[in-house]
């Protein structure tokens, strides 16, 4: 189905004013509809207090929202229970989860990719400073395609975690993530994805994936700003250690010890940011009615117009694939001579 671009730009607050901007910075964040403002609004109006904790009509309308919220992810992602999904600030604070709660330990390997956003870096750089954990890159094709031939080499007893950039924020290339994944997991490594570029532009499907750990931001996906998921297979989610710990992440405690809560809220320390769960699971239903496969078909033929408008440019060159199809919603370039940042200035 084709869309309806004039309905769509109506719903954008922005896109409305006097002087509506044209706006080229979504691999950054993306600008909110009216829907998700007022589902943002309706909680600070209609219910603006604690979740899990409170019992009056207030507590028990924002942790009926909030859990709603929790399965609607649940089911935009095709997880399996509602239980597998954390609510984190965004995708940065998710992979540190990991990293400081998968015990990995002196002999472990991380394999990553040599095109991370340093979200998914830098917490392996400094696990291997912080414990000797192994951190190696999968050095790229010459056209910056994925190598797969690197990465069997690269597969072996010593490698426990593959943590990989699902899409490039760089050129929008995507990673051939199912066929790493079964090879991970046939050398019995887990495998997470940093999904911040590829949850907006294309289905993910967990259980198609059978990705172990992935995580994404809801300001990526039309969303408010300061919230994000963090996805595990309940299993593996079970023997995580914690990275926060205080209120709500607990059942019970005394002077000398603990029970923690269960999934998800032993990762869910104090007060959470309830208005932006509510808004970013607004956020996906605007998504869902749009459709994603449509949505792919509407940036994909930007993409190609975007890219037939600039390809002859004089000293313009193309970062990544030229295919348009392989370079998801992101199009990025260099000119010969010229700062990236003059070019943004024009």
């Amino acid at each position: 189905m084709t869309l309806n671009v004039d309905r769509i730009r109506a719903d954008f607050p922005i896109l409305n004013s006097e002087k509506p901007p044209i706006y080229f910075d979504n691999a950054c964040m993306t600008l909110r509809p009216q829907q998700v403002i007022d589902k943002i609004n309706e909680y600070y109006v209609e219910y603006p207090g604690c979740a899990g904790r409170s019992l009056h009509k207030i507590g028990r309308a924002v942790t009926e929202n909030y859990a709603r919220a929790r399965v609607n992810v649940q089911k935009f992602f095709n997880a399996g229970q509602s239980e597998e999904i954390i609510f984190t600030r965004n995708t940065t604070e998710a992979i540190n989860l990991v990293s400081r709660g998968l015990g990995l330990k002196k002999g472990d390997t991380v394999l990553t990719t040599d095109r991370e956003h340093n979200s998914n870096l830098m917490p392996w750089l400094m696990l291997s400073e912080r414990s000797g954990v192994s951190h190696k890159v999968v050095g790229s094709n010459p056209d910056n395609s994925f190598n797969m031939d690197n990465f069997e080499k690269m597969m072996d007893r010593n490698v426990k975690l593959v943590s990989m950039v699902h899409t490039s924020n760089l050129d929008g290339y995507t990673i051939p993530a199912e066929k790493i994944i079964k090879i991970a997991h046939d050398h019995g490594a887990l495998v997470m994805l940093d999904g911040a570029q590829s949850a907006p532009h294309k289905k993910v499907d967990f259980k198609k994936l059978d990705v172990d750990l992935f995580a994404c931001s809801g300001h990526k996906m039309l969303g408010p700003s300061g919230i994000g998921i963090l996805y595990g297979k309940s299993e593996i989610l079970e023997k995580l250690s914690l990275y926060n710990a205080g209120g709500d992440t607990v059942v019970d405690t005394t002077y000398t010890g603990y029970k923690l809560a269960g999934l998800p809220e032993r990762f869910e320390a104090g007060l959470q940011d309830y208005a932006g769960a509510i808004g970013f699971s607004a956020a996906l239903d605007y998504i869902m009615v749009l459709g994603s496969d449509d949505i792919s078909r509407h940036e994909l033929n930007l993409n190609r117009l975007m890219t037939e408008g600039v390809k002859d440019i004089e000293g313009l060159k193309i970062i990544g694939p030229s295919d348009p199809s392989e370079r998801s919603g992101i199009l990025s370039f260099t000119v010969d001579g010229v700062n990236p940042h003059d070019i943004v200035m024009l």
